[in-house]
Parts: structure tokens; sequence; C-alpha cells
């Protein structure tokens, strides 16, 4: 993943500088076939240099030119993830820009309604919580980043399509206060009535339908780009020590299945969305 993900990134960049293959790869003194590899994610290991002087070629900021340094550098890992700090800079975040270009998101989780259908009252209180030390100002901006990467779903044009089921238990976890939730559950119900969002509840009377607790994952699907390059489905795993990407086809057959599980186990759309406005009352102390 890491392989693609650089040679989509490079592409995009050629492409928005009106550059064609060969005006890069002359320079660097490639085959056009060579650089079209490396586009596809088809290339091995490429030297740390030879990355450097394509990100100069493309016209990369000394930031974004140690994001593709970095993921260069992954590739050449067997089983790779990345906590932030390590080889890819803290400020780019892999999942962020995975999200903005899937083309459908199935999302399962058990603790925490997810970030794209966060209401800002909910993502401030966590985020109070998880970064007490920042200012005011900072976590505003976390909150409009937060915001803004739900456009994907109101989009007028080709919105995300995203399956999400929820476990009972992330709507009945007060976050912030009964007032934050009540807003955040009727958000989750009225969201759920768009034709490309499927909101769905997993009770607790439904027991653990895979036979053991199953934590939070994304699997990401990607449509073919304008260059009919199809990127890989990649299942995102989130946790405290650093984030987890798996594309490995075992990978991918077990986190199918048990996401399969789990929709068979959940109710169905309408006694989700009934679910959710009746928590919403019992919270705002309306029953």
């Amino acid at each position: 993943m890491p392989r693609r993900a650089l040679g989509r990134y490079l592409r995009d960049q050629r492409n928005s500088q009106g550059l064609k293959l060969a005006d890069v790869a002359a320079p660097m003194e490639w085959s056009i076939s060579k650089l079209g590899r490396i586009e596809r994610g088809e290339e091995g290991k490429l030297r740390i240099a030879d990355v450097t002087q394509l990100c100069g070629i493309l016209g990369f900021d000394a930031d974004r030119t140690a994001v593709m340094v970095g993921l260069a550098q992954q590739a050449d890992v067997k089983n790779w993830w990345h906590a932030f700090g390590d080889l890819i800079p803290e400020g780019f975040v892999m999942y962020v820009d995975l999200e903005s270009t899937a083309h459908q998101m199935t999302i399962f989780r058990p603790d925490l309604v997810p970030g794209l259908l966060q209401t800002a009252a909910y993502a401030r209180a966590l985020d109070r919580i998880y970064f007490p030390h920042d200012s005011e100002e900072e976590q505003e901006r976390r909150i409009r980043l937060r915001m803004q990467r739900q456009a994907i779903l109101t989009r007028r044009t080709k919105p995300t399509r995203v399956e999400v089921v929820l476990h009972e238990s992330a709507l009945r976890t007060v976050v912030g206060s009964s007032a934050t939730m009540a807003g955040q559950l009727r958000h989750l119900a009225d969201m759920s009535t768009r034709p490309n969002l499927s909101i769905r509840v997993l009770p607790f009377s439904a027991g653990l339908p895979v036979g053991i607790p199953i934590g939070p994952f994304v699997i990401l699907d990607f449509a073919p780009d304008a260059e009919g390059v199809m990127e890989p489905t990649v299942v995102y795993v989130e946790n405290l020590t650093g984030d987890m990407y798996f594309e490995k086809e075992v990978d991918l057959t077990t986190y199918r299945r048990a996401s399969a599980t789990i929709q068979h186990a959940a109710l169905d759309a309408v006694a989700s969305r009934n679910m959710l406005r009746q928590i919403a009352k019992e919270f705002s102390g309306d029953r």
C-alpha cells in the first residue's frame, strides 16, 4: 500500500503540473515505462536520492517531499504501519487521505461515533480529553478540520457511499453531556436518511456475533481513477499506539466476513433509526 500511495501522489502531482510522463522521465534519465510502473506502484525499491530528485522535478515542497521519502522507506517494510513521528511526518495523516479518495467505506465502531458522523459538540468533548494541552484555538481548528472531512458524505457529485454499524454501547456511552449525546444521536438519525449513508445498530441483545469482541475497523474500497488505475482495498485499524493498514487478501477476507456477520446481526435501517431517536429522547429527558 505505501508503494501504491506513493505512486498515486506522484501521478496526481504530475497531472496537476500539466506534465507528461516523458517530461518527468527524461530529467530522471528513466524510461517512460519505468516511471509508469512507479506511478502504478509496481516498481521495486526506490533510492531515497531518486525520490528526492523526483519530488524536486514535480514541485513538491520540503514537507511533502518528506512524506514521499517516508512512503518509499515504508514500502520496504514487510508488515507496515505508521506511528506518527516515525518515518512519515506527524502532520500527514494517511487515513484522512485514503478516506477522502475512497469510493465506499464499511465502518464498525463498538465504542464511539466515527469522526465522519460526529457533531461539533461531540468532537469537542472528545478532543478536550484526548488533547488536554491544546489551546482553545487549536481545539477549534481540529473541529473545523473534522467538519471539513464530512463533506465527502454530503457533496452533490459522487458522495462517498458509507455503511456504518454502531454497537449500542457507542450510543449510550456519555461523551460530553446528555445534551451533547441527544444532539449527536438525532444527527445520526437524520444522516441515516441520506441515500448514500446506511447507519445500523448492533444491539446488546445480539451478543457477540463473531464469537469474540471485535475492535473498530474501516474497509475502504476505491474506484478506478481517470487513468484506470485501481487502488487496492485497505482495512484500517486504529489503536492507541499506531494506525495499522492491511491489504493482504487473507486479512481482507477475514474483515469482510466479520463485517458481514456483524451486519447480519444488526438491526435494519428503520429499527436502527427508531432506536437512535428513542435514546436521544432518553438523553433529553423526554421519555
